[in-house]
């Protein structure tokens, strides 16, 4: 079965990003925590070094994928993933799609009908695989509408103090999660969640 899973790194105090929306320290343990060297793929292949827990927590939680799903501002500041995500067709929830988009030879989708429908085509273009979901708001609301099987956070080891809180606007609250399993890294510790819906 199709699984919808949150896929973010965060400081330990709970902010992605910091007050000047810069994302490089809750990523840093993606770029020189180890030496074990993981390609992403994709239009914008990145080349990551980690150490060996996080490579193998990486490539396990990334290669169950078949499209991801995001909001429009992290589309906006990854530049549209150069036209084709790493993880497979990528879902854009937006009020109205952007200037120059779709493209040609692009796997990126818009989706101006809500967050549902957005589910509902990432689902279906995944294929029986995962479905990955990046940003703080689309998580948010995926949580509030009850849409949402997994949490797979990826714990900086750093307090940001200020900036974007990744769970900033919950609906539902207490909202119990299932037993996490942990991974430790070097700079981070990684935990995921199965989500319990009510």
């Amino acid at each position: 079965m199709t699984k919808v899973i949150a896929i973010m790194s965060m400081s330990l105090d709970g902010f992605v990003a910091d007050a000047a929306d810069g994302v490089e320290e809750v990523f840093d343990w993606y770029f020189g925590s180890g030496d074990v060297v993981v390609e992403t793929g994709g239009s914008d292949s990145m080349t990551f070094t980690m150490s060996e827990p996080s490579a193998e927590h990486f490539r396990s939680l990334t290669s169950g994928l078949g499209a991801v799903l995001t909001g429009r501002r992290t589309f906006d500041v990854a530049q549209g993933w150069g036209g084709n995500h790493a993880w497979g067709p990528a879902f854009v929830v937006t009020h109205e799609v952007p200037d120059g988009w779709p493209r040609p030879d692009s796997s990126v989708h818009f989706v101006t009908d809500g967050i549902a429908s957005a589910v509902e085509q990432a689902k279906a273009a995944a294929d029986g695989r995962d479905v990955g979901v990046h940003g703080a708001d689309t998580i948010q609301q995926l949580l509030n509408a009850g849409l949402l099987d997994e949490l797979s956070i990826d714990v900086a080891a750093l307090l940001l103090g200020s900036g974007v809180r990744l769970f900033d606007h919950l609906d539902a609250t207490p909202a119990v999660l299932g037993d996490p399993t942990v991974t430790q890294g070097v700079g981070v510790t990684h935990l995921r969640y199965p989500v319990r819906r009510k």
